[in-house]
């Protein structure tokens, strides 16, 4: 791995890093998506851009998967899981570990 690279594809392929890069992109895009899609649940582009994610990291790592279908599959169950972790990460971001509750109200 190289030092200079924040996010490589092998990274991208594991739960840490593509959580941590659907939290980023999802926290970056909802705004924009809100506007076009209003209805459209905040979960479920969370689940998308996993998708996405999982998918492209998965060609970039073996580009001969392109025509199997195991791998969209598969990419979509673990979407799931990925978005998940990606929504505590927003959890955790909004009420960090320690904090009361209702302790930054006046």
């Amino acid at each position: 791995m190289e030092t200079g690279q924040l996010f490589t594809w092998e990274a991208l392929g594991t739960m840490a890093g593509a959580s941590l890069l659907v939290y980023f992109v999802v926290q970056y895009t909802k705004g924009l998506i809100d506007e076009i899609a209003p209805k459209l649940p905040t979960d479920l582009l969370a689940v998308v851009v996993a998708w996405i994610v999982l998918i492209m990291a998965q060609l970039a790592v073996d580009s001969s998967a392109v025509v199997d279908w195991r791998v969209y599959a598969l990419a979509l169950a673990n979407a799931f899981l990925v978005a998940a972790a990606a929504g505590q990460m927003q959890n955790k971001a909004l009420n960090p570990p320690g904090e009361k509750k209702g302790a930054g109200e006046q």
